[in-house]
């Protein structure tokens, strides 16, 4: 899915009821069949992904900014399945671009 609209027409305000950084003050935000403030949050957002227009980059390693938020590191394998499946592996691993 994609949200596209003007500037100011409340993409970032959507978004942000849907990762519940707050909860609306009329109305509801619904999962399915189900009010986002009756579920588990943890649970709720460990099955949600959000992809921002400009992505953000922590300092660090890119090892460190991919498995930013996971509970255990991932292996090499892992890592680099999913730099793979990004179509990032082949410029992360060009030593022109990061030595």
């Amino acid at each position: 899915m994609a949200l596209v609209g003007s500037s100011g027409c409340g993409k970032s305000t959507i978004i942000q009821l849907v990762e519940r950084f707050y909860d609306p003050d009329g109305g509801s935000v619904h999962y399915g069949e189900q009010d986002l403030r009756d579920l588990n949050p943890e649970s709720y957002k460990q099955n949600l992904a959000i992809v921002q227009q400009e992505p953000v980059l922590f300092s660090g390693s890119i090892r460190e900014n991919i498995a930013y938020g996971l509970k255990e590191p991932p292996t090499e394998e892992e890592l680099d399945n999913a730099c793979r499946q990004a179509n990032a592996l082949t410029f992360i691993q060009d030593k022109n671009i990061f030595p």
